[in-house]
């Protein structure tokens, strides 16, 4: 009897990128793994993130102390510069807060607890303060802010100066967009299949962020406490106006800030894609291999 023709078996490695649905199923077993991460891991794998999102933020500031840039040039440019600290957390490997908000696909189904998402946030929200601090205090001293006749420690005081002086509910709604582009950005990274793709992918999102002017409550972590340290030693331009970068300031970008990145990421990006991918629809369009791409 003639051999039956078997059915095709799929291929062992595929160049395709994975389908928005297969997203969500790698986004909450992702999101179970953070949530059963130990104390200490979680907490040290916070600090490298907060340090590796300042380190974005440091190149950043290079980029727009600039002033032969013009203003699209300078912001665009210091976007794609900063998106050098979700590579290293996403890359790397490392607990960003804002990224984590996604945690909420694994708490809608039922994965998670309340208990857990939220512990995880707290740890991993005042881990990346301490990596972002830490790097505050090792960038003021090695005298950084000194480069290009000083222009980078007065660009840090502008961008803090701006970044407090909004009132509460446009930062609110500056965190609420940028959280949407930087989970964006971390969705898109998880349908690559290779590091490049995974750069190439967040590299827009999150240099849109940037160009626009939204607000991320971990860079300003850095932004923030490094002015801050600016106006405490001294090392201040006479003409310059620091009444407003103190530490009640601080508390008025981030508490606004971090709330409008937690409504960005979980609610336009987690819960929207939860929403549509979720049960027997999303496993049909995962089925389908790149259906929905």
């Amino acid at each position: 009897m003639a051999d039956q023709a078997s059915p095709p078996q799929p291929p062992i490695f595929s160049l395709n990128a994975y389908s928005p649905a297969e997203i969500k199923e790698a986004v909450e077993k992702v999101g179970v793994k953070k949530t059963n991460l130990p104390f200490l891991a979680s907490l040290m794998l916070a600090v490298i993130a907060g340090g590796s999102i300042g380190l974005g933020a440091l190149y950043y500031t290079v980029i727009v102390s600039d002033p032969g840039l013009g203003f699209a040039a300078a912001r665009v440019m210091g976007g794609l510069a900063f998106s050098l600290g979700l590579v290293i957390v996403l890359v790397g490997g490392a607990e960003l807060f804002t990224g984590n908000n996604l945690i909420v696909m694994a708490w809608a189904s039922g994965n998670v607890s309340t208990r857990q998402m939220l512990r995880n946030w707290v740890v991993v929200y005042f881990g990346n303060l301490i990596g972002a601090v830490g790097l505050v205090v090792l960038v003021f001293l090695s005298h950084h802010l000194d480069m290009n006749g000083g222009r980078i420690g007065l660009s840090i005081l502008n961008t803090a100066a701006a970044k407090i002086q909004p009132d509460a509910v446009t930062l609110f709604f500056k965190g609420v967009l940028c959280n949407l582009l930087v989970c964006l950005a971390v969705w898109l990274a998880y349908a690559g299949r290779s590091v490049t793709d995974k750069v190439v992918a967040l590299v827009f999102p999150v240099s849109a962020f940037i160009a626009a002017g939204f607000e991320h409550c971990v860079a300003n972590m850095y932004f923030l406490p490094l002015a801050w340290l600016m106006t405490q030693t001294g090392d201040v331009p006479p003409y310059f106006d620091a009444s407003a970068i103190t530490i009640t300031g601080i508390i008025h970008n981030l508490v606004p800030v971090t709330l409008g990145n937690i409504v960005g990421g979980a609610g336009l990006v987690g819960a929207m894609y939860w929403t549509i991918y979720r049960n027997a629809f999303g496993k049909s369009y995962a089925s389908q291999g790149n259906a929905g791409s």
